[in-house]
């Protein structure tokens, strides 16, 4: 078995958790990989591996059994770039802080583990977005598993988006941006900007304005079958557009096509876990906050 692991810097209270998965993976004669930046920081810490490997990118010709993804949910959004078409199941194991993605607690790494390698789990398939310029200013990095941004860029003024749905007009916004998110995204960014909260199953996309100038512009679910296309206004010099953590600088002759990609993001999920526990849990939904 191989299993590939990808995380970020840690602090060190986060140490012996991550020692205690690289244990319990050699104890089982698991090959472990890691991601280049990922080995780098192993190498420098307390950690002892013997001799760790670093893959340069994942291939069919050599396929991974699991990946890790340790840290928080950013570190996730990372890892799913790393596994691409793959399909490869992630398993997010929280080190971070929130955890709507990363869903294994550190004190429950050696159960996930054990659940792991006795096959008792289940994935859970997360649809992705896809973005499409003519000039692939992301290169074959053109997936999101939260969101596609549009986002004014180093200005005081708002930027004028204008969004069309299966090539119907839906509105001219006049704001900081627009959102593109898929119902996992609910629970992010979009969120934050008063977009609802969704069922990862729901098949839909979120598009959500980022403090549009009209108060009365609310965000919109619409089916993700959906094909969005999204057009600067021409006065604009650049704005910026992401997908998830990673951005770029474009300009108003960029014309972006968003729509649903051919592959899902496949997450690893334990039999006890529930979507909607974590929603109370992470959000503090029925909590009475007045003591």
């Amino acid at each position: 078995m191989r299993i590939a692991l990808h995380g970020k810097q840690f602090i060190a209270e986060s140490t012996p958790y991550i020692q205690e998965i690289i244990n319990i993976l050699s104890n089982h004669g698991v090959e472990i990989l890691f991601s280049p930046s990922f080995g780098k920081i192993i190498s420098s810490s307390s950690i002892k591996v013997t001799e760790p490997q670093t893959f340069s990118k994942l291939r069919t010709e050599t396929p991974i059994d699991f990946m890790f993804s340790i840290g928080g949910d950013g570190t996730l959004l990372e890892t799913v770039t790393h596994v691409g078409s793959l399909g490869t199941p992630i398993l997010g194991i929280n080190t971070g802080r929130l955890g709507f993605l990363a869903t294994t607690a550190k004190s429950d790494i050696v159960k996930a583990l054990d659940s792991l390698f006795q096959n008792n789990f289940s994935l859970d398939k997360r649809t992705l977005l896809r973005l499409e310029t003519k000039q692939k200013i992301f290169d074959d990095l053109n997936f999101a598993l939260n969101e596609i941004t549009v986002v004014k860029n180093d200005t005081s003024s708002m930027i004028k988006v204008i969004c069309h749905i299966n090539d119907k007009l839906l509105n001219t916004y006049w704001a900081d941006g627009l959102m593109i998110s898929t119902p996992t995204g609910s629970t992010g960014y979009s969120l934050s900007c008063g977009g609802p909260v969704v069922l990862p199953s729901s098949q839909n996309f979120l598009i959500t304005p980022i403090n549009p100038h009209n108060l009365n512009v609310t965000p919109m679910v619409v089916s993700d079958a959906s094909i969005i296309k999204i057009e600067v206004g021409s006065r604009e010099t650049n704005f910026l557009t992401s997908l998830d953590s990673r951005s770029a600088t474009a300009d108003p002759s960029v014309k972006m096509k968003v729509l649903k990609e051919s592959f899902t993001a496949n997450l690893i999920k334990m039999k006890d876990y529930s979507f909607l526990d974590t929603l109370r849990n992470k959000l503090n939904w029925g909590f009475d906050i007045r003591n």
